[in-house]
């Protein structure tokens, strides 16, 4: 199989040169590395043009005339890739030696499994293990349970909770180009790699790699980045989140369905499309009670319960008696603090 690596740069010339080195030490090398830089305007261009005339393998640069962004960056490195499989990767990482290597086994393994994505070891800016890695951050939260529900082919359920996939630590099949392209500019807390693995996990498996390939850098200047386990602590920030989760989830929802829409009549869809519009009506439901007074808004919290949607739209394993409770007593608390 031909291995392409599709990489966005944007002002990454202060850590670009330890990426570039560990793409260069993998112990498969790719066939190809396609970058889109997105408009630098600091040494990034010429790191880049360097790197190109002393590696072993291709170096397809493209240089934007004007700024992409980095979903749309992505989206024309991923389509400017010639590879049969494609690994994603960010400009501030450092990959492991054998992270391609590992990912090109479990493709050759299974003709069935359509994205392998792997953990990630955290560390600071000078590449320092901060003690712990992403799947055990909150912004991924990939337990036992749910990567077994992988394995079992089930990754479609856990996505449509929450995303926990990391774009920087995945590879996909090219064939699946055609689903995921055009990437929508979703937002700010959605970004490309929730996109592409959702849109793949409905028609493939996607397999997680437990042990961690990347060293991911947490650092203030990423666009994205995991909640460090001192943030999980914070009520304030909890609730902010719980207080967003459903506007956007409807949103992400809506756009899913969207994509779908052109393939409304392949049976092969027939479910995801289904099981999509469910989940949006619950979301849609949850997102407008910020608005709403205790009891018109409880009698829907009750009537989103007896209509099965909470079991349907919580967390995989949960009956849905976790998220009522979580709904209806800061509810409660609210109404005891205005009496």
């Amino acid at each position: 199989m031909k291995l392409s690596i599709a990489m966005c740069t944007y002002n990454g010339a202060r850590y670009l040169r330890e990426q570039l080195a560990s793409l260069a030490a993998q112990t498969r090398l790719p066939d190809e590395l396609v970058v889109c830089d997105d408009c630098s305007s600091d040494g990034t261009r010429m790191m880049l043009e360097e790197f190109k005339t002393r590696t072993a393998f291709p170096v397809r640069l493209f240089f934007n005339d004007r700024n992409l962004r980095s979903t749309k960056n992505f989206e024309k490195a991923i389509s400017l890739c010639d590879g049969d499989l494609i690994a994603l990767c960010d400009q501030d990482d450092v990959w492991l030696p054998a992270k391609l290597e590992r990912m090109e086994a479990e493709f050759a393994r299974s003709p069935d499994v359509g994205l392998v994505f792997t953990d990630l070891e955290v560390v600071d800016e000078s590449l320092r293990p901060l003690g712990y890695q992403a799947w055990e951050a909150h912004w991924v939260e990939f337990g036992e349970r749910e990567q077994q529900m992988f394995d079992e082919g089930r990754a479609f359920n856990v996505l449509l909770t929450r995303n926990v996939v990391t774009g920087a630590a995945a590879a996909f099949r090219s064939e699946y180009r055609d689903l995921i392209l055009p990437l929508p500019e979703i937002s700010k807390w959605l970004l490309h790699d929730y996109w592409i693995a959702f849109m793949i996990s409905l028609v493939a498996k996607l397999k997680p790699i437990k042990e961690p390939m990347v060293k991911y850098r947490a650092h203030a200047n990423q666009q994205m980045g995991l909640l460090l386990p001192s943030k999980l602590k914070d009520p304030q920030g909890a609730a902010a989140r719980r207080r967003r989760e459903y506007v956007v989830r409807s949103h992400y929802l809506e756009l899913f369905l969207q994509r779908l829409a052109e393939r409304e009549g392949n049976p092969k869809y027939a479910k995801a499309i289904r099981d999509l519009k469910v989940r949006l009506k619950h979301a849609q439901v949850r997102a407008a009670w910020a608005d709403q007074k205790y009891l018109r808004r409880a009698l829907s919290i009750f009537g989103e319960f007896f209509a099965a949607r909470y079991h349907l739209c919580s967390h995989p394993d949960s009956t849905g008696w976790r998220d009522v409770a979580n709904d209806l007593i800061p509810l409660y608390l609210k109404r005891d603090s205005h009496q």
